[in-house]
């Protein structure tokens, strides 16, 4: 079939001439060129907006690709606590493998023992696109699985979060999950910090000095195992800025490897379990006493002759004297009795302001999330005002009472505890709870529970520690277990100029050889504050001397016989079960 087609019309100039196909052609570029000069000066002025108002982008990106993806932590002297590397990660795409899949199965079970080579061929033949086979993988195994030879096998590098110091101050610092966000302790609290490009590049100093903390897990894990204790926890803190120096909760675990870890372990005793700690609130007790004015003479004597009936509820001593106690005997023998009678007189308003004051109404003031809540009464009865006095009837965390134990011997100054460094004359100006001379009062008290007390076995030599001790029956269902008890040593040194207070807690010890079968805390914590002090003292900077001590001249007159020449009080209740 033929098409036929009818041929343009020509376009004539009106003029009635016709257009040369140069002319039209020489158009056609006069106007492309104006076209690419537009666009060439549209580019021009943007880069010239650029050039002026833009800030400059290529530094700050190759600064950044100089600094980890996330910051590393490290203790108050700069050595590393936790820090980024790079590690490999192995991953298989099934639709990728070319050889036979059978035998890389069986290949890949003898290299990567985690699954079995059925596991292995089931995984090949799963049709999905990419599958993990070892996160976080050493060079060794990553070079072990690319002997393979296998394509579909690929191999890519992802930051990991190494903590060098393993178990070290593990419940401080917590650890990151597999996406490198912190999940507990200081990198959960610090994680927006560790993860800013413009901060990462700092690492973040912490409290914690790596070597004090060593010397106090070390003993701490040794007297666990010695008495066979359910728990332990202990803290180093320094009494003019409340920085955390040591921290330890056992047991403990590696948070280079949480994902093995008993879930148990990831409480920190020392934040996170609320107890009953004895005797130790005795010298609170006590200061409070004397601050107030109801114990105006270390001389006042209170009736410890028998034990004091309180309605139903009878409160005794466990090694009693028998006699009136004046204040320094009270302590030393760790009456309940006197102690009680003291807080009669205090009453009901000014317990509870001073353990308020001290932060034992509230959750103890840490960065650390998780922190336990006190078990405050519900209701001041007389009696419950005499039990809190020597530590029974209210429970908070060793935190709390390291803490008030600063205050305490600091001054009289209460200050929140922190793991975070604090640089010289930066420390928080806290809250006045006793006076300056109360508290220099209670360093003397405190030394001569040492020196002629039940807390013996904690003094260390040219460091002047004082301290008090405190056993606690552990409750339970339908009342205190006669046969468990949590053993706490309160202690502070040098007590002529304090310096630290060292906190020793075991939950349930059982007395042995070493203890002459005592589980008591002059027994059982004590020696592991002596430990301690004599291994960190000089370290923190102490210097031991045991030409100089605090001065008891005025108390010493005031002690009852054998204990008034120097011979500890401890020692003449051996295997009396001592109550502390």
């Amino acid at each position: 079939m033929t098409v036929l087609v009818a041929p343009a019309p020509r376009i004539r100039p009106r003029d009635g001439s016709r257009s040369s196909p140069i002319a039209v052609a020489h158009v056609r570029l006069m106007i492309l060129t104006l076209l690419f000069a537009a666009a060439f000066a549209v580019i021009v002025g943007r880069l010239a907006l650029l050039a002026v108002f833009a800030e400059p982008q290529r530094a700050p990106s190759v600064n950044a690709m100089l600094v980890p993806l996330r910051g590393d932590l490290v203790d108050r002297n700069g050595a590393p606590l936790a820090r980024t590397i790079d590690a490999w990660s192995i991953g298989v795409r099934p639709d990728r493998v070319i050889g036979d899949k059978a035998a890389l199965a069986q290949m890949l079970a003898a290299t990567l023992p985690g699954k079995s080579a059925g596991e292995y061929a089931k995984l090949l033949n799963s049709g999905a696109k990419f599958t993990y086979l070892q996160r976080r993988a050493v060079p060794e195994l990553v070079a072990a699985v690319h002997a393979l030879g296998e394509p579909g096998i690929e191999f890519a590098r992802e930051p990991q979060r190494l903590y060098p110091q393993a178990t070290l101050a593990a419940h401080a610092l917590g650890f990151v999950d597999f996406n490198g966000k912190g999940v507990s302790g200081m990198e959960h609290i610090l994680d927006r910090q560790l993860t800013d490009p413009a901060q990462r590049g700092q690492p973040v100093a912490l409290s914690i000095d790596l070597r004090a903390q060593a010397a106090l897990d070390s003993e701490l894990g040794a007297a666990m195992a010695s008495f066979q204790a359910q728990g332990a926890a202990g803290v180093i803190l320094d009494v003019a800025t409340g920085e955390v120096v040591a921290m330890t909760s056992l047991p403990t675990f590696n948070p280079n490897n949480v994902k093995g870890a008993n879930p148990e372990h990831f409480r920190n005793n020392v934040t996170q379990s609320v107890y009953e700690l004895g005797s130790t609130f005795k010298p609170l007790t006590m200061a409070f006493a004397i601050e107030t004015g109801i114990a105006p003479s270390m001389s006042k004597r209170y009736d410890a002759t028998e034990p004091l009936q309180v309605g139903g509820f009878r409160i005794r001593d466990d090694h009693a004297q028998k006699r009136w106690l004046n204040i320094p005997e009270t302590l030393i023998h760790s009456s309940n009795i006197a102690t009680a009678r003291i807080a009669d007189e205090l009453g009901k308003e000014r317990m509870e302001a001073m353990f308020r004051g001290l932060g034992f109404d509230t959750k103890a003031p840490i960065e650390l999330g998780g922190v336990a809540g006190p078990l405050w009464p519900k209701y001041w009865a007389r009696t419950t005002v005499m039990t809190t006095a020597y530590g029974h009837g209210i429970a908070v965390t060793p935190l709390h009472l390291a803490s008030a134990y600063a205050a305490m011997i600091n001054g009289g100054v209460w200050r929140p505890a922190t793991l975070r460094k604090i640089e010289p004359g930066k420390a928080p100006a806290g809250r006045r709870v006793i006076s300056e001379a109360t508290s220099a009062r209670m360093r003397q008290l405190m030394r001569l529970i040492v020196t002629h007390g039940t807390g013996s076995k904690a003094d260390a030599p040219g460091y002047r520690v004082g301290g008090k001790t405190g056993t606690a029956e552990v409750p339970g269902r339908g009342g205190y277990q006669r046969n468990k008890n949590v053993s706490t040593f309160a202690a502070a040194f040098p007590m002529d100029a304090p310096r630290y207070v060292v906190l020793v807690m075991l939950d349930s010890p059982i007395g042995n050889a070493q203890s002459a079968g005592q589980s008591t805390a002059g027994w059982t914590a004590a020696p592991v504050v002596n430990r301690v002090v004599m291994r960190t003292g000089a370290m923190l900077g102490v210097v031991p001397d045991e030409r100089r001590d605090v001065d008891v001249s005025d108390l010493t007159p005031l002690l009852w016989k054998a204990e008034a020449k120097g011979k500890p009080a401890a020692a003449a209740a051996l295997g009396a079960g001592v109550d502390e």
